[in-house]
């Protein structure tokens, strides 16, 4: 399969994982959900790794994990840290958010790395960056307009908070991605795994505290859509790591084309969940979407 239909299956599965993780919080308890959802993300990869100790079964390179010591699981214990605050500022949002708002606001993620690139490591934006970040903001206020005529003001909506920085946290896990793919030398399916295990074993606390009614929480319902933001994420993350194994692709065009999650998204969230004002944001979306492609293949 070459990796311009890998790009494009990656891009339609996140955009699947958006609309599981929206299907399942929506009106639910989200700690249940988010603890249920890594669990089974979480075992597939328990299955592979004792698949390959125990079993001749042999497994292609980016499935494999590799043995670490105990200084580098404390590398894939900060990853997950990063992730999980991540992930319960994002799930709360989407709760309470329209899709059609945070599905493009989360797609943001790469420009706020740019950012944190810039001032960490001293990169510099050229020509093209700068127009997708131009691009970007002004998208970013459009959509903050055609949020206000639903009621959401960003400026002053808690929800909107919570998801830019999840949003901004996920950035810094992409910048950490950075170091152990490229510094620390891990391999994708390593980290993957690990850092998978390791949100188990810090949303099991959050689960508890939900069971046992140490605070003020929501019902929980069980959903079919609840294991499929785990497997969703699984697919949409092995096609990406996979297509950027082809020696011919450019890792631009594959991080641009996994942005079309964005549209797959908007538009469920649309048709799915029957949300309004949808053509309003049409243009919002279009200009999000093109300024992160810009950012991303400048």
């Amino acid at each position: 399969m070459s990796w311009v239909v890998l790009s494009l299956v990656s891009a339609l599965f996140l955009g699947f994982y958006d609309l599981s993780k929206k299907h399942a919080v929506h009106a639910n308890a989200v700690l249940p959900v988010l603890f249920l959802s890594t669990v089974f993300g979480a075992v597939v990869w328990v299955v592979l790794m004792g698949a390959a100790t125990w079993t001749p079964l042999p497994l292609p390179a980016i499935l494999r994990v590799e043995p670490l010591t105990l200084a580098q699981h404390g590398q894939m214990l900060l990853k997950s840290v990063i992730v999980s605050g991540s992930w319960i500022l994002t799930y709360f949002a989407f709760k309470h958010l329209p899709m059609s708002i945070a599905a493009p606001i989360r797609a943001t993620g790469p420009l706020w790395t740019l950012f944190g690139a810039i001032l960490v490591l001293g990169e510099r934006p050229n020509g093209w960056e700068l127009l997708g970040i131009g691009t970007t903001l002004v998208s970013f206020l459009g959509l903050s307009l055609a949020g206000r005529r639903e009621g959401i003001h960003f400026h002053r909506d808690k929800w909107v908070g919570f998801l830019i920085g999840g949003t901004l946290l996920g950035a810094v896990s992409g910048l950490y991605d950075k170091y152990l793919f490229g510094h620390a030398g891990f391999a994708a399916g390593t980290v993957q795994a690990w850092f998978s295990i390791y949100l188990v074993v810090l949303f099991l606390p959050l689960a508890i505290g939900w069971k046992r009614r140490w605070w003020p929480r929501a019902e929980f319902h069980w959903r079919w859509s609840i294991p499929f933001i785990g497997w969703f994420l699984l697919v949409a993350d092995f096609a990406y790591f996979t297509a950027l194994r082809d020696e011919e692709a450019l890792v631009s065009l594959v991080s641009s084309m996994r942005r079309g999650s964005t549209l797959v998204a908007f538009a469920g969230g649309l048709w799915l969940f029957r949300e309004r004002g949808g053509w309003a944001k049409v243009l919002a979306v279009l200009g999000v979407v093109a300024g992160i492609v810009l950012t991303i293949a400048g």
